[in-house]
Order: structure tokens, then C-alpha cells, then sequence
């Protein structure tokens, strides 16, 4: 049994001294049987925020590594932000958008905002489907609100492309990491696919790349193995002359290297002074070093 309170009976009574403003009694029982007629529950539609996004994420537990991270990032931050323990059914268009601001003022990039809000918008949805709200407050064009500052991609042209192989042919420190850069420019490949990349994925003798899993790292997992999210992930690249020329002179160079199994993949090609398999973090720390230089 549920009960309701006013310090109204009717809209035109005062509200007494010192109490709270708001609707009367009259009016609530109008929207219980309201909720009722539409079929609303309206014990569902109290739980917070954080219960509705926790709710949504335990039906959909089959998930990577990076996106169980993402999940724990925002509940941080519902948790930190008010919005997290607003009943669900108070939340109005106006709530989500003061949120998306609120994200913004705390230095959070546009695409990881857009990437929160959709994941609240597809859990307000779930809402929805359930009875428990009728209408879904982040269903907006988030740069309605908010300025849309990604920085385009700008891919190399031929002649940048050559300008930075031969400033790393003749760079004493970045000269080792010439054929990594020919091979990612030469692929397409991500920086973790290329790290992934073992003695087998290489068919020299029809020149492809057999590319079907990356390699990852996490500070409480260390490394591991994921498949590619879609199955045009898995493809094979073809070789160009001056990737296959690369690829040699990676495996001819290649020593030190320490027996590490990676969920059954071993025998990685790029390795980090220590005999490792490198990882993103070395790529992004050589770039940025390459790109000051």
C-alpha cells in the first residue's frame, strides 16, 4: 500500500508557514490515477538515476573490457553529480541538458558527453519500455547545448607522409621506429592490432596481414586479447612493397624476446626494451615526443 501527503487539500488552500511549497492533495490523486489508467509504475518510477543506469547494466553484462570501464566511469560520475539521485520520473528535458553542462564545465571532451548521454538515453528507454516514465528527457541533439569541439581527423598527404620517413630515417632516436610507421600507414591498422600482431598473422608468401584480435593492457589485468567488436573487423590487409620490406626487417631485427602467452597468442613482433609486447602507451608516448621534434 502507498501513500500520498499534502499540506494542500485543494489548490487554492495556503500552504503553511515554514512547510514546503507544493501541489495539493487533489492533484496528486490525479496523477496516481493518471499512472494508473496509463499503466505506469509508480514504484518503478522512483528509483534514482544510478538505480535505473545500474539496472540497465546488469541486463546487458556480456560486454569488453573497455565498455565495463566506461560503465564504472559514468556511475562515478552520477554518483558525484545530483542528477544521480533524482527519482527517474522527475527528471525533465531540461534536467539532461543542465546535465550535459554541468559535464562540459568539468573539462569532459564532447564525444565522451555524447557517448554518456546515449547510454542514458537507451536506460531512460528501457524506463519507458517498462511503464515507468512516459517520455525519455535525453531524447535532444546534444550540440543543441553544447558546442560540438572535436577536431577533425586529418589523415597525411604522400608528400607529409614521405617528409616524416625521411625525418625519421635520419633521427637517431626515432630512426627504430621507421618501419612501425611505414606499417601503420601502409594498413590502416590500429595501434593495438599492430600490437597484437604475431608470426602468424604474417602470410609472406600471398603478402597478407591476417588481422582477427588486438592486443590490450589494463593496470588490473594486464595484457590481453580482444576480438574485433563487428566481423568486417576481421580481414586481411595486403602487403605493399615497402610494408613487406618493413615486416622483414622487423622480424630480422627482432631479439631479446621474452616467452609470453596472451591468451594463447604468443610470439608478438613489437617489443619494448624489456622484451615486451608494446602496447598503446608506447605508441602514444613515442608520437608525442615525434610530433615535438
Amino acid at each position: 500500500m502507498q501513500f500520498v501527503y499534502a499540506w494542500k487539500l485543494v489548490p487554492t488552500d495556503k500552504t503553511p508557514a515554514g512547510k514546503r511549497d507544493d501541489i495539493s492533495l487533489r492533484e496528486k490523486e490525479k496523477e496516481i490515477q493518471k499512472d494508473l489508467d496509463d499503466g505506469i509504475d509508480t514504484i518503478g518510477k522512483k528509483m534514482t538515476v544510478c538505480e535505473l543506469y545500474a539496472k540497465q547494466n546488469r541486463h546487458r553484462g556480456n560486454v569488453r573490457h573497455n565498455t565495463t570501464k566506461g560503465r564504472e566511469r559514468l556511475m562515478k560520475l552520477l554518483e558525484a553529480d545530483k542528477l544521480g539521485s533524482c527519482p527517474i520520473d522527475s527528471v525533465k528535458l531540461s534536467d539532461a541538458k543542465e546535465w550535459a553542462l554541468r559535464m562540459k564545465e568539468k573539462g569532459i571532451s564532447y564525444k565522451t558527453i555524447s557517448n554518456d548521454k546515449r547510454s542514458l538515453k537507451a536506460a531512460f528507454y528501457t524506463a519507458i519500455q517498462d511503464d515507468c516514465i512516459r517520455k525519455n528527457p535525453f531524447d535532444f541533439q546534444l550540440n543543441t547545448v553544447i558546442e560540438d569541439d572535436t577536431e577533425p581527423k586529418v589523415p597525411l598527404t604522400g608528400e607529409q607522409e614521405e617528409s616524416l620517413l625521411s625525418f625519421m630515417q635520419s633521427d637517431s632516436v626515432y630512426q627504430k621506429y621507421r618501419d612501425e610507421v611505414i606499417i601503420l600507414l601502409g594498413t590502416g591498422l590500429r595501434i593495438s592490432e599492430l600490437c597484437g600482431l604475431t608470426d602468424t598473422d604474417l602470410d609472406f608468401e600471398n603478402r597478407v596481414i591476417n588481422v582477427d584480435h588486438q592486443l590490450l593492457r589494463s593496470a588490473e589485468t594486464d595484457y590481453y586479447i580482444e576480438k574485433p567488436k563487428t566481423q568486417s573487423g576481421i580481414r586481411q590487409i595486403p602487403m605493399s612493397e615497402k610494408v613487406y620490406e618493413a615486416l622483414g626487417r622487423v622480424l630480422e631485427n627482432r631479439k631479446g624476446t621474452k616467452l609470453i602467452t596472451v591468451d594463447g597468442y604468443s610470439s608478438f613482433l613489437f617489443l619494448n626494451r624489456d622484451g615486451c609486447p608494446k602496447t598503446n602507451v608506447n605508441y602514444a608516448t613515442m608520437f608525442r615526443g615525434l610530433a615535438k621534434k
